[in-house]
């Protein structure tokens, strides 16, 4: 079941939770995980998806898990693809 209320995208918990907190650049985040500041700014303004390498990379550097991030990251798109789908109106379940 989808929930009604959009959940958060995981770029929101990065500026809110660390990046913030800790007076930390989308530059130095960047650093630290071997990748672009673009790359990560697409993700901190919710540009961009949260890949499961990138999970892999953010789960090292913020102690956390990768499924931490790829839970976020499934949660948001389901619930994004739930609201622009149409097509689910028209499908009947399969009575099994």
């Amino acid at each position: 079941m989808i929930n009604k209320r959009k959940p958060r995208h995981p770029g929101a918990l990065i500026k809110r939770q660390y990046l913030e907190p800790l007076e930390m650049t989308n530059t130095q985040l960047a650093e630290i995980l071997g990748v672009s500041r673009k790359t990560v700014s697409e993700i901190v303004n919710e540009q961009a998806s949260v890949s499961p390498v990138m999970a892999l990379r953010l789960a090292k550097a913020f102690q956390t898990t990768p499924e931490l991030w790829l839970n976020l990251q499934q949660k948001y798109d389901l619930w994004n693809a739930a609201q622009e789908s149409e097509i689910l109106n028209k499908i009947s379940p399969i009575n099994l």
